[in-house]
């Protein structure tokens, strides 16, 4: 059993909201054709990336932020059953207000 999960550094756990299963109009998409959604919500940032002159830069993202990310240097995780992905910030490329 995990007790804390903590990201170092400027590492982001993510949980991947859900795919959209259909259109805006209303037709259902079949499941082979809907692709991983590249938006998710933070669930838990790292202090921040600790820069050549020992400073920390403090993470832009803060736990709760719903973001939009690139699907590439990112990794899959399970804790305690649940999935999330675990990425650097330099991967999340909007925070969204819906």
């Amino acid at each position: 059993m995990i007790k804390s999960f903590t990201p170092v550094s400027d590492m982001v756990l993510v949980q991947r909201l859900e795919a959209q299963t259909a259109t805006p109009g209303g037709i259902f998409l079949p499941t082979g054709s809907v692709e991983k959604p590249n938006r998710g919500k933070v669930i838990k940032a790292g202090p921040g990336r600790v820069l050549d002159n020992g400073m920390i830069r403090k993470m832009e993202v803060k736990e709760g932020d719903l973001v939009l990310f690139t699907p590439s240097k990112i990794a899959d995780v399970t804790i305690e059953g649940e999935k999330y992905l675990i990425m650097s910030e330099a991967s999340i490329i909007a925070i969204i207000e819906e």
